[in-house]
């Protein structure tokens, strides 16, 4: 079993969350973990990806090849575009529809979504819509990462039980929260992949 992949967003949308709670989930099942992430200008707005490699057997690398990662995740529909190069024939592509405009020549969002639902296979959803509904819009990015969640080949309890571990320290709520977006981005990819 491995699992590759790329996870891409805007500087202060929880990519690094998301990145912790699949180590912390990965870890805890004796799988074997590296990772790689490029932050930008958060407080401008700036890119960050995040290279995360999972597997059952030892990993040489810590970076995704071109053309080989099984999961690209995304909670900004520009940045999904960005890395879809990395994209294996038979990965996944799950982003988020809600674009962040913080740049002036963002293109044309129907564009954007429009070549990422070439893809074979692939999950657009209105994370941010979904976690506004939940009650935290900050939560979004729970939301992208049950969403993503089919595709990652870790069980979803375990990844529940990592996002309980990370965010324990802020309380039950937060928790709770969390774990309530988290199943309803599930929900939804497995409804709609």
């Amino acid at each position: 079993m491995k699992t590759d992949i790329i996870l891409a967003g805007v500087g202060g949308q929880g990519i690094l969350s998301i990145a912790s709670i699949l180590g912390d989930a990965a870890l805890h099942e004796n799988l074997f973990l590296k990772q790689a992430e490029t932050h930008g200008m958060s407080q401008r707005g700036g890119a960050v990806v995040s290279h995360l490699r999972i597997s059952d057997k030892a990993i040489a690398s810590d970076l995704i090849p071109l053309g080989s990662a099984d999961l690209i995740l995304s909670v900004e529909p520009m940045e999904a575009l960005r890395y879809l190069p990395y994209l294996s024939p038979t990965g996944y592509v799950v982003t988020n529809t809600t674009p962040v405009l913080n740049i002036p020549n963002y293109p044309e969002l129907e564009a954007v979504l429009a070549e990422i639902a070439k893809q074979a296979q692939h999950v657009a959803i209105d994370a941010d819509e979904i976690a506004g509904e939940i009650g935290n819009k900050r939560a979004s990015n729970m939301v992208m990462l049950g969403a993503a969640a089919p595709f990652v080949h870790i069980h979803a309890d375990k990844i529940e039980d990592g996002i309980a571990r990370i965010f324990e320290k802020k309380g039950e709520a937060v928790v709770d929260l969390n774990i309530k977006a988290f199943r309803a981005g599930l929900q939804f990819a497995l409804d709609n992949r």
